[in-house]
């Protein structure tokens, strides 16, 4: 086997400058809006701001907003089964990198 070699990088990471409205977010992942809202709904992205005209979404929620489309489309996989899914997914990425660094 082969080792594996980590190099570090500085510098800004770009999902955590980035702040997105409702209409950005929807065009952005070309989803409709309503998708939107639901996945709001159901806890899939958690955006900042008192009502959708004042909501603002970081890198992270384009991120879940893709995948959650993918999720909805490809598998027909329904909106709180969605929200499941990607908690999963993200569980599942935070263990590996707990892996990796040991």
């Amino acid at each position: 086997m082969n080792p594996i070699t980590m190099t570090a990088f500085k510098g800004p990471i770009v999902e955590e400058t980035v702040q997105l409205t409702l209409l950005e977010l929807c065009q952005a992942c070309r989803a409709e809006e309503a998708h939107v809202l639901t996945w709001v709904f159901e806890g899939v992205l958690e955006p900042v701001g008192e009502s959708p005209q004042h909501w603002r979404f970081g890198g992270n929620s384009l991120r879940r907003a893709r995948m959650a489309l993918r999720l909805s489309r490809d598998l027909e996989i329904n909106p709180p089964g969605v929200a499941l899914a990607l908690d999963l997914l993200d569980e599942i990425a935070m263990l590996r990198a707990r892996l990796q660094r040991r």
